[in-house]
């Protein structure tokens, strides 16, 4: 498996951590005020997964341009 391969399957991950991540952001913000002792960890759960998201898909743009 190549590394673009690779990092292609990783992005899927990715991707499904993300939109994991935006539903249960999305959710708690439906729930509110309750459980919203828990908006920090969420966001950053949140904010991570898209950081991670992101930067695979400009390591991609990368290898495929090399």
């Amino acid at each position: 498996m190549s590394d673009i391969d690779a990092l292609k399957a990783e992005l899927k991950k990715l991707s499904a951590k993300a939109t994991n991540a935006k539903m249960n952001l999305h959710d708690l913000s439906e729930d509110l005020p309750v459980n919203w002792t828990t908006i920090m960890q969420v966001a950053q759960a949140t904010y991570d997964a898209f950081a991670a998201l992101d930067a695979a898909r400009a390591k991609l743009k990368e290898l495929e341009s090399a």
